[in-house]
């Protein structure tokens, strides 16, 4: 699926993945088999991603119930309201009925180890959004102590900018600020853990928090290749760029071709679209324990 398109329900929003639609009280958000590098949509879909972004989600949200409350009312799309119940069979492992929040003006990343603009940044100054690291660290290395990293959301085609946290308060408020490092920290740690008894490492990742009646809900996606730098752990060594189960295998491609990152993307071979996902089914299988068809394995 590289665009949802279901004429009779309100499209809401469209995102670089995720199509999302308004129903009576609650939002349904379908998951694309886009994907977007640099900030960037390619012309070309990765089957089943969408599949596997959502089954990735679910997992987590699963694990991480009973310590931060999240947005997800159902994904089984039998149990959706009527007006979806003609497209079930496109909905199906790609979807989830989720309440309506506000989504918070900020991205929440969590940041474990030395990788990507962190370590550009920390190449030319030391710091990490302005957080400063002590001497002599390298790439890909892990940091002492996980760190928070705030974003802006970026409109599409645009490219999110690193700010501070005291920026972060001026946006969202000291003390929502507060709270939504604080659990980013806490889900991130959990998410690690888990993962490395898995043997893969979580890098760094992306959370994105909003409200309900003044109920701090994590929303959107948790821990998938989309979000986060996956890494084997067999495979780890610090002092430059890691194999990964993420997209990062298609930035070095789009990187070696010297594309330069802005509008129209390049084609993409079809054995890139191939690779990535392969890799991004490495990291369901890995993660969850499970196939794409949900089954155990073996």
């Amino acid at each position: 699926m590289m665009t949802a398109d279901f004429q009779d329900m309100k499209l809401y929003k469209r995102g670089k993945v995720r199509d999302v639609y308004e129903l009576e009280n609650e939002l349904l958000i379908v998951a694309s088999d886009r994907i977007s590098a640099f900030d960037v949509v390619m012309n070309e879909p990765i089957p089943d991603k969408g599949k596997i972004l959502t089954q990735i989600s679910l997992h987590w949200f699963n694990q991480l119930g009973g310590a931060v409350q999240n947005h997800v009312i159902t994904s089984d799309a039998q149990q959706y309201p009527d007006v979806c119940q003609r497209y079930r069979d496109q909905l199906a492992g790609r979807s989830m009925l989720v309440r309506k929040a506000r989504p918070l003006p900020v991205e929440c990343i969590v940041r474990g180890y030395l990788a990507g603009s962190g370590w550009e940044e920390y190449r030319l100054s030391g710091t990490v959004c302005g957080i400063p690291l002590p001497m002599g660290l390298v790439e890909s290395q892990k940091l002492e102590k996980p760190i928070f990293t705030p974003s802006t959301k970026a409109e599409d085609g645009m490219h999110d900018e690193n700010i501070s946290f005291d920026q972060a308060a001026g946006i969202l408020g000291v003390e929502t600020a507060e709270k939504v490092r604080d659990m980013s920290l806490m889900i991130y740690g959990r998410g690690r853990d888990l993962a490395a008894m898995r043997g893969i490492i979580i890098a760094d990742t992306k959370f994105e928090f909003g409200t309900v009646d003044n109920e701090l809900l994590l929303i959107d996606e948790v821990m998938t290749p989309d979000s986060s730098r996956f890494w084997p752990e067999s495979d780890y060594q610090p002092g430059g760029p890691q194999k990964s189960f993420d997209k990062q295998y298609l930035r070095d491609y789009l990187t070696s071709i010297k594309w330069p990152k802005t509008p129209p993307p390049p084609a993409l071979p079809a054995h890139v679209v191939q690779r990535t996902r392969e890799k991004y089914i490495e990291a369901l299988e890995r993660l969850t324990g499970r196939g794409l068809d949900g089954h155990p394995i073996a």
